[in-house]
């Protein structure tokens, strides 16, 4: 059985990821931390968790806890990571891994040095949706693939507007980026997860929209050590008719059409003709990752997502971001 601590209790971990410790087989949350005691307290009450802190050495000295997950910013990710696998207990965080590619670094180097695993949240490498579109790639449905287009456009959100209360994904101070930053990352790892590593970056970032301190806008290309290539757009302040998730792989024979961060159809076009695939989301959509780090945890096959592969997207993001 892996018992779970939990540092933060934010949005996310309400409905996409707290609940699914507890409905993984052999998996248990039975704490809960944050620096907000009311904040923790509530939490653990609706959620049914027996103890509450808001002092991080009180989680760290629960024997029975063999793994934690960090739900932070990622600004806090390298230092929480430090300290626990410095207690010992494997980390599963949230993602992006870290500010930047040397923080993701020394995350991998300090749980190496005490012998615990590290899993970044990349949730996607274990989705049904998302595995079937990797079956349709390896089984050569449209051929060899040629390239790859990936558009996230959306306008402003309504707390983006908000300038006295603006979101912590707009400070880079707390996220290392804006938006792209956020939910980029998951296309990127997905990119990694399906065709290697990316090795070759160019880019280009901007604010257009001055709502907030972070990027608004990348445009980038991209390609992979197997040769692919990438193009994409994340425009995060557009206009709202300008709105598009779209992931389109094309191959020598064919294409494979999707959304990123909604449950709408696969789409394979080919000499067959369109076929359509439905692979909605569980409720937790963490589920299939933490049930894969779970049974890594317990002996079982490997995890797809690993702290060598959370670091891999960071380096591509400090690239787009000149920072390297």
């Amino acid at each position: 059985m892996i018992k779970w601590g939990m540092i933060g209790c934010g949005d996310v971990t309400e409905r996409k990821s707290g609940p699914a410790f507890n409905k993984v087989d052999n998996s248990e949350l039975i704490a809960v931390m944050s620096r907000t005691y009311s904040k923790v307290k509530d939490y653990a009450e609706r959620h049914k968790i027996d103890f509450y802190t808001d002092k991080i050495d009180d989680l760290l000295k629960i024997n029975e806890i063999n793994a934690i997950y960090i739900a932070t910013p990622p600004d806090s990710h390298l230092y929480y990571t430090k300290l626990v696998a410095e207690a010992g207990k494997h980390v599963y965080v949230e993602k992006p891994m870290a500010l930047d590619y040397s923080e993701c670094l020394e995350m991998i180097d300090v749980c190496k040095k005490n012998d615990v695993k590290l899993f970044p949240a990349y949730y996607r490498r274990r989705l049904p949706k998302f595995i079937k579109v990797k079956e349709l790639i390896e089984a050569k449905s449209i051929g060899e693939i040629k390239h790859i287009l990936i558009e996230l456009i959306s306008p402003p959100h309504q707390q983006d507007l908000q300038k006295e209360n603006l979101p912590w994904r707009v400070k880079p101070e707390y996220s290392g980026g804006g938006y792209f930053m956020d939910m980029g990352s998951h296309q990127l790892d997905l990119v990694d997860y399906y065709f290697g590593e990316i090795k070759d970056v160019s880019a280009s970032v901007k604010n257009y929209s001055g709502l907030y301190p972070a990027d608004d806008y990348v445009s980038g290309r991209f390609i992979t050590d197997s040769g692919v290539v990438i193009t994409g757009v994340w425009d995060f302040a557009a206009h709202t008719s300008q709105e598009k998730d779209l992931f389109k792989i094309s191959g020598t024979e064919g294409t494979i059409t999707f959304s990123s961060f909604t449950t709408d159809e696969i789409i394979l076009e080919n000499k067959n003709g369109i076929k359509k695939y439905s692979e909605p989301f569980p409720e937790s959509v963490h589920f299939h990752l933490i049930d894969s780090v779970v049974k890594e945890l317990l002996g079982g096959e490997p995890s797809p997502s690993t702290g060598e592969s959370g670091a891999r997207t960071n380096l591509v993001i400090d690239k787009v971001y000149g920072r390297l």
